[in-house]
């Protein structure tokens, strides 16, 4: 039979993983790689860190096994390490929200009212029909690193002055990084305070990536047969 010591340093050992999802900053680090690679300088300036203590965090959660890094020039890129540690990020993410007051309160104060939303399967049908222009107000190199096909990327610090390149004859949908992002919900309340028909998407791009990566119901069923 094993020890008692062998099953506390088993614990132990998953509890690593665990533990590095123990800071916020680590979750807000996670949350912009979810959008696809970055350097450590790009992530401390977009999350508003130090450079030193981003590379900190980002350090501890390459020991736990969520993010790699690579070489790409004099740059070190960091990237989430694979799609199951994005699946879980998510999974903690809506989790929270779910069982957690605090989390509902927070984000109401963050985002502010919400805004009318459409769901995934709703654009699909409506992007095929041609009748509604999908916006990426994410930054461009958010764009860059992935984005919903078929989307436009117009940042939201650009959305006044490019007005003009949306059509007015068709309704807007406007995503960023998920949820939690105020691009979209911002980006829903200028268009309309502009005259524009415009909602946000239910999500964003980490979460419509993962589910083009599942196989879909039907394919599912086919398969079995």
């Amino acid at each position: 039979m094993s020890s008692r010591h062998s099953k506390d340093a088993l614990f132990e050992a998953i509890a690593v993983m665990g533990k590095a999802f123990a800071s916020p900053r680590r979750l807000e680090l996670l949350d912009l790689l979810a959008q696809g690679p970055r350097s450590v300088e790009e992530l401390a300036r977009a999350a508003d860190q130090s450079t030193a203590n981003a590379s900190q965090h980002l350090q501890g959660l390459h020991a736990a096994g969520l993010v790699t890094r690579r070489r790409d020039g004099l740059r070190t890129l960091y990237e989430l390490a694979g799609d199951d540690v994005l699946a879980l990020c998510l999974a903690l993410r809506d989790l929270s929200a779910t069982r957690l007051a605090e989390v509902e309160r927070a984000a109401q104060d963050y985002l502010g009212d919400d805004v009318e939303a459409i769901g995934r399967e709703e654009l699909i049908a409506r992007l095929g029909r041609g009748d509604v222009v999908l916006v990426d107000v994410r930054p461009a190199d958010e764009f860059e690193g992935g984005h919903i096909e078929g989307a436009q990327s117009i940042p939201l610090d650009e959305l006044e002055r490019r007005l003009t390149d949306i059509p007015a004859d068709r309704e807007v949908v406007a995503y960023c990084r998920g949820p939690f992002c105020a691009y979209a919900h911002e980006a829903v309340r200028r268009l309309r305070a502009a005259g524009r028909s415009a909602r946000r998407l239910e999500e964003g791009w980490p979460e419509w990536r993962l589910a083009q990566q599942r196989p879909s119901p039907s394919s599912t069923k086919e398969k079995a047969a």
